[in-house]
């Protein structure tokens, strides 16, 4: 039977966090930055958590069996 091999790209896009979900890098942080809030700029720095249907195909990638 082959290795189970992990998605390089996944691994780098999402961590698992401790109590095992997926977390992933808020969107719009690169750019375009003077009109957002400090206040909204300093949420957009905390990770979300994944969808839960994504996360199981998600942990599969990254090399998991469930």
């Amino acid at each position: 039977m082959a290795k189970i091999r992990t998605k390089k790209t996944v691994a780098k896009r999402f961590k698992v966090s401790g109590g095992g979900k997926l977390m992933r890098r808020s969107v719009g942080l690169n750019h375009l930055m003077r009109k957002k809030t400090k206040s909204r700029r300093r949420k957009l720095t905390k990770g979300v958590e994944l969808f839960a249907g994504d996360g199981q195909r998600m942990i599969r990638m990254l090399g998991g069996r469930s």
